[in-house]
């Protein structure tokens, strides 16, 4: 990245407390200290070792983990400051960046805030307010509610008057958290109270705004820079339509398909808005634009944004530079004649969650991280290494991949190879999701929109893997990497002799083939799906000359009568190849193949054609034979049992025992990482048991409730 003049400007301050923890704070402390400034972190209870404090040159424990007690712990992070002795604070995005009181208060401690100022804060953190000044400056706006008027009364009846479908908002909101869309006006109350919940938790505050909810419109924003002078300009465009949960998952710039007079039109707008505000530092002006070419203004981000990478990318520009020289009082060192945009850059988002289950987000242990290599053309963004953990507590971002290329269809392509190159192991991401995204001809067309994820749903369920070829490759690797642990095994003898003779390639005691006296040689391990289905599956190897033969049998547990059923034999392989730490080479029938391979003493995990596999290994699956093999309803088991579909806090329960509930009827409110979950009745009954109360902590698998349904076996038996 191209530094221009700043590059050797003095620098009035020359330690920062970033204010932030995971990747962003990361990515400030690599310009930081490029610059000279010494970096302060701040970490919690749940990030003792995370990276961004073994990057820092100091850290301070914060609290616990939960982000009310830590890293929104305004009192305790300005201590930090004082007794750090730092000149300046970074807030990075989320937590405590559109913050104004806590902008305010650092700057009545002497302390530089790395952002805009209060009034710029306060003026557009109310996303009313920011509405009003838009309208000043003849913007156009989207129809809505955004007055001060905040009883639900009022709520309703402008809600009916707006017309469905629509957004309900809230007014401090942002990074798609607080939002909700109405279709029907019977929605409405339920929407509300959980929206305003969901607020209350992510930014202190429940008020609301209403607004048309626009269909097949384009997520469209302006990153704009502004110093201390009064210049202000815009660094072309970034599209950010595709989402999900009102999060993007995908950003790209410039923004494709976006005709010239459009483009200064939004980013003279974007302009105007800020100098309306005599904003300073780096913001954001989101607009919606539509099929007929019009643009409507939605917010302004006063902070940076998470796909600032992808403007870096493609002007030549560090943006964390920027901002701490402009904090510092320096000018802009460019006009807007002089910004310069070269190629492509598409940035996607690397999430712990499971798109299987709507987006669920994931937590857990990252046992195995292998990442695409970075080069001019790659860039990665991350918070986290191997080992690492991915916390309920906070957003599940796991990383940014970022590419670049001199045009939009080499930048893809560029992605597609990175994406088959990032491989993660102990915990569900949304890798695949977005590799099958990629795909999609209307995102390769730009043909975008709002909607995209779900109006290409059907293009997006996982695609079918050959589950005979995933099973062989993990039997082949189990066996391979047993053979590996026999060969290794001299290298921890001190007999002379011995060492002497395993070194011996012609020696029977170097020979690894399991051979016996009159009989072949013959491995068995015995595996089990992890879907819905839970087939087990043993696999039979034989050693050959030339090979395995691998025979896949199958096996299907029969809850009701508890019976096992032997089905046929699924296929019968020459398998032949060699495994390279978790690199697997295989030829199955001739036909040569490879895959990464991870395995763990429960399960392996299977990287093949795009797509990831995890096996439950014997151990586990006897287990879970064995627990399935003590329960005696005569119920069906996903019918009577409701468990938490991921780790969380239980936010409402909404029944209690006795009570009769229909098919579909919302039983629990989880949250988890500031997003809420509801948990719904799976056919109509009678709630038996409720098993936890609110602000209970709950973990994946948890059973929640247990529900007896109006629909017994024997009724169904008789229907």
């Amino acid at each position: 990245m191209s530094h221009h003049s700043f590059a050797n400007k003095p620098k009035p301050f020359t330690k920062v407390l970033i204010v932030n923890r995971g990747e962003i704070a990361c990515r400030i402390i690599k310009t930081a200290q490029r610059l000279g400034i010494q970096c302060v972190a701040i970490y919690s209870a749940a990030d003792t070792n995370s990276r961004h404090v073994s990057m820092a040159d100091e850290a301070f424990y914060l609290g616990p983990a939960p982000a009310t007690e830590s890293y929104l712990n305004r009192a305790r992070i300005l201590e930090i400051a004082a007794e750090s002795n730092v000149q300046a604070i970074h807030p990075g995005y989320g937590f405590l960046s559109e913050n104004a009181d806590f902008a305010q208060a650092c700057t009545l401690q002497g302390l530089i805030f790395i952002g805009p100022s209060v009034d710029a804060i306060t003026a557009m953190g109310s996303k009313s307010a920011a509405k009003a000044i838009m309208a000043t400056a003849h913007v156009p706006l989207v129809p809505g509610y955004h007055g001060h008027c905040q009883d639900e009364l009022t709520l309703k009846k402008n809600s009916q008057q707006i017309g469905y479908p629509q957004l309900l908002k809230a007014v401090y909101g942002g990074g798609g958290k607080g939002m909700r869309i109405i279709n029907h006006a019977s929605e409405f109350t339920y929407a509300l109270a959980a929206t305003k919940r969901e607020s209350m938790a992510s930014f202190g505050n429940d008020d609301m705004l209403i607004e048309r909810y626009l269909t097949k419109t384009r997520h469209v924003e302006i990153q704009i820079f502004s110093d201390h002078h009064g210049d202000c300009i815009y660094l072309s465009q970034r599209d950010c339509s595709i989402q999900r949960r009102h999060q993007k998952i995908l950003e790209e710039a410039p923004a494709p398909a976006l005709p010239l007079a459009t483009q200064i039109a939004m980013g003279e707008a974007a302009v105007a808005a800020a100098k309306a505000i005599n904003y300073h530092g780096a913001g954001t002006v989101e607009f919606l634009y539509d099929e007929q070419g019009q643009f409507y203004f939605m917010e302004m981000n006063t902070r940076l944004q998470v796909e600032h990478p992808i403007t870096e990318m493609i002007t030549g520009l560090d943006l964390v530079e920027w901002q701490l020289h402009i904090a510092n009082g320096e000018p802009l060192p460019l006009n807007q004649n002089q910004v310069q945009i070269n190629g492509h850059a598409i940035e996607v988002r690397i999430y712990a969650e499971d798109p299987d289950k709507g987006f669920m987000p994931a937590s857990g242990n990252i046992e195995f991280l292998n990442q695409p290599v970075e080069s001019k053309h790659v860039r990665i963004d991350t918070g986290v290494v191997q080992g690492d953990e991915i916390s309920p507590y906070y957003d599940p971002m796991i990383a940014k991949l970022i590419v670049w290329d001199h045009n939009r269809d080499l930048a893809l392509l560029r992605l597609q190879a990175a994406l088959a190159d990032y491989k993660i192991a102990g915990i569900k991401t949304n890798i695949g999701f977005l590799t099958q995204l990629i795909q999609i001809p209307a995102l390769q067309a730009a043909s975008l929109n709002t909607d995209f994820i779900i109006t290409h749903a059907e293009a997006l369920k996982p695609k079918a893997v050959s589950l005979n070829y995933v099973l062989i490759l993990a039997g082949f690797a189990l066996q391979l990497n047993l053979e590996s642990q026999y060969v290794t095994t001299d290298a921890i003898t001190s007999n002379t002799v011995m060492h002497h003779i395993n070194n011996d390639i012609h020696s029977p005691w170097s020979q690894t083939t399991s051979w016996r006296l009159n009989q072949p040689a013959i491995k068995k391990f015995t595996l089990t799906t992890t879907n819905n289905d839970n087939h087990h599956y043993t696999l039979t190897l034989t050693k050959l000359a030339q090979g395995f033969q691998v025979t896949v049998n199958s096996y299907e547990q029969h809850t009701q009568n508890k019976s096992q059923k032997k089905d046929k034999v699924c296929s019968d392989s020459l398998v032949s190849g060699q495994l390279n730490r978790n690199e697997l080479t295989a030829c199955i029938d001739g036909h040569q193949i490879k895959a990464t391979i991870v395995i763990s003493p429960l399960h392996i995990t299977v990287f093949y054609a795009g797509s990831s596999t995890v096996l439950l290994r014997q151990s586990l699956m006897q287990s879970t034979v064995q627990n399935k093999a003590l329960r005696s309803s005569i119920e069906d088991e996903l019918e009577t049992k409701i468990t938490a579909p991921m780790n969380g806090v239980i936010v409402s329960v909404l029944c209690q025992p006795g009570q009769i509930v229909e098919a579909g009827e919302p039983l629990v409110v989880m949250e988890a990482m500031k997003m809420e979950c509801n948990i719904n009745a799976p056919v109509a009954g009678t709630v038996t048991t409720v098993f936890y109360q609110d602000g209970d902590m709950v973990k994946d698998g948890a059973q929640l409730i247990q529900l007896t349904p109006s629909l017994t076996l024997d009724n169904k038996e008789q229907a």
